[in-house]
């Protein structure tokens, strides 16, 4: 049975994953420092977590469920007890990509991510439709790379993200690099800030005097049949108004050079300001 230490098992991320580990055959060693997730794993799972030398001892795995800004700090401290052909597991491009992981070549590294449910899916059942992280009841896809180790220890690390982040659809391989890409370059430096400027978008019409609900039934509806045409959900074409209004837009929103966020110098600095 392959045994698997959970470090920041009782935390934001840790929990859930503890909670969908226990549905599996993987032996769980829980590790939390924190006596506020010890108890709720206790209360709500009947877990008993462990010293970092109990869970690892004999550990094939070990996942590093904290944030982005531990993860070295954490590592670093595990890295004496981490035994030849161990996995080290994260949950996140960024630190792996930036060094944080011992300069151990005995070692497996493999991170894997989720891309969370789709906005385009066929979800009925009303907690999979409110489910919008996932890894609870809606399904998702994920991403992950072998960062170094034998090609065979993919087969393992992907097996225990896709019960991590269960249910999953399809699982894609990629590089850390690619990873690296994703997040923070395409989800959260490009997305999430188009994202907010919509949202600051919605807040004018509304100060201009259009009701709230209105302009947010109106925007989201639209970024629905908008995302379907420009994604190829549907195949569908805008009006001609619709891809004049785009012509004129994007370039008085979008710099010419937006596109450098995605340069190899640009993705290290956001990874560095995030670690």
């Amino acid at each position: 049975m392959t045994a698997i230490a959970l470090f920041g098992a009782g935390g934001k991320m840790g929990y859930r994953l503890s909670v969908n580990l226990a549905r599996t055959d993987f032996a769980i060693r829980h590790v939390e420092v924190s006596e506020a997730g010890r108890a709720r794993l206790k209360q709500d799972l009947g877990i008993d977590c462990l010293t970092p030398e109990q869970a690892l001892d004999g550990a094939d795995a070990v996942i590093l469920a904290v944030p982005d800004t531990l993860i070295g700090r954490v590592a670093a401290g595990i890295e004496p007890l981490l035994k030849p052909g161990m996995m080290l597991i994260a949950l996140d491009a960024a630190a792996p990509f930036a060094g944080h992981f011992p300069e151990r070549p005995d070692l497996t590294f493999f991170v894997t991510h989720p891309c969370h449910p789709p906005i385009f899916n066929d979800e009925t059942e009303p907690q999979a439709k409110r489910d919008f992280f996932g890894g609870v009841a809606a399904r998702q896809h994920i991403v992950s790379a072998l960062m170094q180790g034998p090609e065979e220890a993919y087969a393992l690390g992907e097996r225990i993200a896709r019960a991590i982040y269960a249910p999953v659809m399809r699982s894609h391989r990629v590089t850390v690099e690619q990873m690296a890409l994703l997040e923070p370059g395409l989800s959260e430096t490009v997305c999430a800030s188009l994202l907010v400027v919509m949202r600051e978008a919605m807040d004018e019409v509304v100060a201009r005097g259009v009701p709230a609900e209105a302009a947010r039934d109106f925007l989201l509806g639209h970024l629905n049949i908008l995302g379907a045409v420009i994604f190829k959900e549907i195949d569908g074409v805008f009006s001609d108004a619709c891809n004049k209004a785009i012509t004129f837009g994007t370039p008085q929103l979008m710099r010419d050079d937006w596109k450098r966020v995605f340069q190899p110098e640009e993705i290290a600095a956001s990874i560095k300001r995030i670690t």
